[in-house]
This record gives C-alpha cells, sequence and structure tokens, in this order.
C-alpha cells in the first residue's frame, strides 16, 4: 500500500474509534516528503474535527514563584543548577495570583493555571496561599489548574478540597531518554504524581517537551505512555533553548517535524486535548496557525515561564480564520 492510501485508511480506522499500532505510528513519525506530512496533518485534522469539533481551548499560567528549584531539569532556566538570567521571587500573594486569573479569563483563557518553581509545595504557608487563590478563583468562576511540582495524597486531595480542578505535570520526555535530562528525580516519580492526582479525583494534563534530543521513536514512546495513563489534556511544548542551560546550543527542530508529531499523536491519542505551549512562537514561526489542522484542539495564551509569549490578538484571529471558534 502507498504512503497516501496508507495514510487515508489509518484514518477511518481512528475515525472508527480503533487505535493505532506502535508499527503504524513509526512507519508515520519517519514521514520526510512533505507532501506525504501535509496528507497526515489532513487526516489529523479530520480526526480533531470528529472527537473534539471545531473550537479550541485557550489556557493561560501565571509564574507564581520563580527560580531556585533543586532539580536539575536540563532544559529548565530556574534551576539552581544552571547560571541564568531567570527573574528569582518568592511566592505570590494572594491578590496577584488572583489579579493574574482575572486577567486571563478577560483575554480568552478558559483555564488558568498557577504555577510554582520546585520539586513540589514544601511549606505549609505556601500550600495555604495557593489553596486560599484556589479557592477565590473558583468563587469567581474561574476554572483553576496548578503545576506545583511532585504530590503526595495529602497535597492533592488538599488541594482539590480548596477547588481545584486540574493538575498538571509534565513527563517532559520519554522513559528511556529521562536520565539525560534530570538526575535528581526518575521518570517513574512523574508517572506516580500523574496517579495521585488522578486518584483524588483532579483531572491531569501531562505531556512533554520536543527537541530535547530524543529520537523519533522517543517521541513516540512518550506518546504511547501517556496513552496508558489518565491524562485527559496533553501539551506539546517546543525546546526554547535557554542560556546558561545544558540545552542552550541544541539545534531547533523544523517547523515541520514539529507538525508531523503533532499529528501523530492525535492519530495515537484521538480523544485527548491536545494543547501546544511554550515554544511555539520561535519553531513554529509563521505556521502556528497550522497546529490546528496537524489536530491540537487548543493552546497556551500569553507569557510563559520565563519566555514571552505572543499577543493573545493573534492566536485568536488565526482560529477565526480556520472557521474555528474559542471555548469560553
Amino acid at each position: 500500500m502507498d504512503v497516501f492510501h496508507f495514510i487515508l485508511d489509518l484514518t477511518e480506522r481512528v475515525l472508527e474509534g480503533h487505535g493505532v499500532t506502535h508499527e503504524e505510528a513509526s512507519r508515520l513519525i519517519d514521514l520526510e516528503d512533505s507532501a506525504h506530512i501535509h496528507a497526515l496533518m489532513a487526516g489529523a485534522n479530520r480526526i480533531r474535527a470528529r472527537f473534539h469539533g471545531e473550537r479550541a481551548e485557550l489556557c493561560a499560567i501565571v509564574n507564581a514563584k520563580s527560580g531556585r528549584c533543586s532539580e536539575d531539569c536540563a532544559f529548565c532556566a530556574q534551576s539552581s543548577h544552571h547560571q541564568t538570567k531567570a527573574t528569582v521571587y518568592p511566592l505570590m500573594g494572594v491578590v496577584e495570583i488572583l489579579e493574574a486569573g482575572q486577567k486571563a479569563t478577560e483575554a480568552g483563557a478558559r483555564r488558568f493555571s498557577i504555577v510554582t518553581s520546585g520539586k513540589g509545595v514544601l511549606r505549609d504557608s505556601d500550600m495555604e496561599r495557593i489553596a486560599t487563590a484556589v479557592a477565590g478563583l473558583t468563587e469567581k468562576g474561574v476554572s483553576v489548574c496548578a503545576s506545583l511540582g511532585l504530590l503526595t495524597p495529602e497535597v492533592a486531595s488538599a488541594f482539590k478540597k480548596a477547588g481545584l480542578k486540574r493538575y498538571h505535570h509534565n513527563l517532559e520526555t520519554s522513559r528511556s531518554h529521562y536520565p539525560a535530562i534530570c538526575s535528581t528525580h526518575g521518570f517513574q516519580d512523574r508517572v506516580d504524581t500523574v496517579m495521585v492526582a488522578q486518584r483524588a479525583g483532579l483531572e491531569v494534563c501531562s505531556g512533554g517537551i520536543l527537541g530535547l534530543g530524543e529520537t523519533r521513536s522517543q517521541r513516540l514512546e512518550l506518546a504511547f505512555e501517556l496513552r496508558s495513563l489518565p491524562v485527559i489534556s496533553i501539551p506539546i511544548n517546543i525546546l526554547n533553548p535557554i542560556p546558561g542551560t545544558p540545552m542552550e546550543r541544541q539545534q531547533p527542530l523544523r517547523p515541520l517535524e514539529i507538525l508531523k508529531t503533532i499529528a501523530v499523536f492525535r492519530f495515537i491519542l484521538p480523544d485527548r486535548e491536545i494543547r501546544t505551549c511554550g515554544g511555539r512562537e520561535v519553531n513554529l514561526r509563521g505556521l502556528q496557525p497550522l497546529m490546528f489542522t496537524a489536530g491540537c484542539t487548543g493552546t497556551m495564551i500569553g507569557n510563559y515561564l520565563t519566555t514571552e509569549g505572543r499577543e493573545t490578538g493573534q492566536d485568536l484571529r488565526d482560529i477565526e480564520d480556520l472557521g474555528m471558534e474559542v471555548i469560553r
């Protein structure tokens, strides 16, 4: 079977509810010809439309506590192991977090996440402040997420009680590639946090970063690991190399390679939310609108943790131009 017929046949089978095998996904991820990649994206677009409709969901974050993280993740500007120019400050006050959440929702974000640097929430006073902010945002009708590092069942339950809807904790990369990315904790620690959040009754958002020196096969490994976990939303970040980190000289991925990978993730994970986040501006450049036709159901707006994002009006215009609507 030639490539075009293979993609068409596989698309129809996914639309009928059948899963993609690792062998089939391998054939997709290794596509090189641009015409084949565009055909793959067309299939991914059909799958997105069938399972999620012509809608896009926007989310936003606040970097509520920055820098001095004890972990040595090779890509991270906030690690105390690296010499970067990332801003360092303690946990924001409740009012600051509430104002950031209000601003994000007014800009069009349906979800707002409180993000803190560090291995996890270590101090009771910080936990209480974050819980108060979660409760305040929930009272205002904001759908609140949080990304606070590794979780214990007790902490997860406390935030659930405060009104937290969803917990974010990326796997970052595949299990086999993880030792090359971080040595201060293991891949299983991240999987365990996903399970702790889910058992506490929280929705789980977990994905990874493309361009960390992983192979295509390892990208598939990450996708299939995510398929096996109770993950609702999958953020796809693309490495934006930060000076002072071990990844500062990492070669960027080509835009079509990124779009192809997003499309393959959509074939493997047809019913999950897939959203693009950090690094899309510098890596996809003028092809950013195509992330939706490659299978994305949403994106992050505004600024990221230590880098600036795109002007939100441009994202809203792209979504409208594609004939999609923003979920409010």
